[in-house]
């Protein structure tokens, strides 16, 4: 990427005092959502509107009354004029504030991608149920339970949807392109943060900020928002769930071979699972430690080559290939031993008609034709997307009794988005890289932790890829990143054992700050 500087349209921006009703509780628990007549004073936009409700729930085995806060919050230009309604949904223990009880921020990613993924699959109150064994979702009426393994026993949780995704949005004649990229999307986030925190009065709690997939670029940026300048907002712990931090990786352009490396593994544990390896190992970890070994060495070793890679090294090489991806020698030697993600998806399984997920590859679908080199669609995607629409939407307007007159965007709701970020001394790359940004963070506040979850099915950001991104020159080598893995893709809570994992892993990571 060229070295341009990120617009920082939105780094003046102020944001409007809750718009909490007042209002004695109604029956049900709840008090009347409102508008805050002096938070906006342009007539041609209407005020913030925030619900409060009050629940209680049992989340790790512990009774919890909470009370939650939907709704909007205007940002605004230095002269108070609304320029976005960021809605977020905050999730907080009733009772006396405890200085010493964390307080956990969290998106999802996209860009473009709400929070009801990570909201209604894993740390919300409340969560759906979809097929733990990859299946399709099918149709509504989805089961909408109470999320034991919520993480509200050890942390407050706020779920923040940035602008043009979600039900927030840009408002009168703000351009959302404003919002719409990886430093300006990470300010308004940053700034969200820092007036959350005056507004419920938690400077000093224990703070924790995560997302999942772009989330996780996000909560990089974010970290570099926050700690990156004179004003810090210290951050006791980042949680990345299914990492893309290094878009190298993610390139299948002509010449970048780290790709190919980096996604061997993932090939590996995919045909693993379903069946496509000789010799299949007992356990899905013993074949990745393998295929760890092989893709770092001695097929690293034959993609740098290139053309100087001799006919008895390639007729080495075509074998082991073969076996840890389940692919035919004919089909990799016909793509000169790189694999490209889309052709994985649609060769593993072509001799049983069927293509794999992208986002959990446990996931099968089938095609109109059993030709070409990928799938018309992800099963991954489609096999969980209508539950989760559809859960978020009842949860906000029936059960949090915050529902605005606009459409829900769980995803797809960002254009043209600003892939530059600001360089440091050092240069930049073709690529956007914001792992430098953790590193730096480590290396500049000694209680920041870093918790990393990867499935093994995932595609979208492979495993071996977050691994190589967190282990170069720069991260401290103090066992401040931490690793889990799960037996599922990129979301890896829609399997029931992972999210009790999942769950588990976090709280023991929360609880130890």
């Amino acid at each position: 990427m060229k070295r341009l500087l990120a617009a920082a349209a939105v780094s003046a921006l102020v944001l409007a005092g809750p718009a909490v009703a007042q209002n004695a509780p109604q029956a049900g628990g709840q008090d009347a959502a409102r508008p805050d007549a002096a938070a906006s004073r342009d007539p041609a936009i209407p005020p913030p509107v925030v619900s409060v409700t009050r629940h209680t729930g049992v989340f790790g085995g512990e009774r919890i009354a909470y009370r939650a806060v939907a709704g909007e919050t205007y940002l605004k230009d230095k002269d108070g004029k609304p320029l976005a309604a960021m809605v977020s949904y905050s999730y907080i223990k009733e009772g006396p504030v405890d200085p010493n009880r964390p307080v956990t921020f969290l998106w999802n990613g996209g860009p473009g991608s709400g929070s009801l993924w990570l909201h209604m699959g894993a740390f919300g109150p409340k969560r759906v149920v979809v097929p733990s064994d990859a299946k399709d979702d099918g149709a509504a009426p989805f089961p909408i339970i109470d999320n034991v393994d919520s993480l509200l026993d050890v942390t407050d949780i706020v779920f923040i949807d940035p602008i043009g995704t979600g039900f927030s949005r840009a408002l009168g004649k703000t351009d959302p392109a404003d919002y719409w990229g990886v430093t300006k999307d990470a300010k308004s986030i940053a700034e969200f943060i820092r007036l959350w925190l005056n507004d419920n009065g938690r400077w000093n709690a224990p703070k924790f900020i995560g997302g999942e997939s772009y989330g996780t670029t996000r909560s990089a940026a974010v970290i570099n928002e926050l700690e990156g300048s004179y004003t810090d907002v210290s951050i006791n712990g980042i949680l990345l769930i299914s990492s893309i931090l290094d878009f190298s990786l993610a390139s299948d352009s002509q010449g970048n071979e780290l790709g190919f490396v980096t996604n061997l593994p993932s090939m590996a544990a995919t045909a693993w699972y379903h069946d496509k390896v000789a010799n299949k190992p007992a356990t899905v970890e013993e074949f990745v430690a393998e295929a760890r070994a092989w893709a770092i060495g001695p097929y690293a070793s034959a993609l740098l080559k290139g053309n100087a890679l001799t006919a008895q090294e390639r007729a080495t090489i075509l074998p082991q290939l073969s076996r840890y991806t389940g692919v035919s020698e004919t089909y990799l030697s016909n793509a000169n031993l790189r694999l490209s993600p889309s052709r994985f998806y649609k060769e593993l399984l072509r001799d049983r008609g069927l293509t794999i997920g992208r986002l959990d590859t446990r996931y099968t679908g089938v095609d109109y034709d059993n030709a070409g080199d990928r799938p018309d669609n992800d099963p991954s995607f489609y096999g969980i997307d209508g539950a989760y629409t559809a859960a978020m939407n009842a949860w906000s307007r029936e059960g949090l009794k915050y529902s605005p007159s606009v459409v829900y965007s769980s995803i797809g709701g960002t254009r043209n988005w600003d892939w530059t970020i600001p360089t440091g001394p050092r240069g930049g790359s073709e690529y956007l890289n914001v792992a430098p940004y953790i590193g730096r963070a480590l290396r500049e506040n000694s209680g920041l932790r870093v918790w990393v979850g990867q499935g093994y099915y995932d595609f979208a950001t492979p495993f071996f890829g977050a691994e190589y991104s967190l282990n170069r020159p720069g991260f401290p080598t103090d066992g401040r990143i931490e690793w889990h893995y799960y037996h599922a893709g990129h979301m890896m809570y829609v399997r029931d054992a992972d999210l009790r994992k999942l769950s588990n892993d976090l709280r023991t990571f929360i609880r130890a700050r």
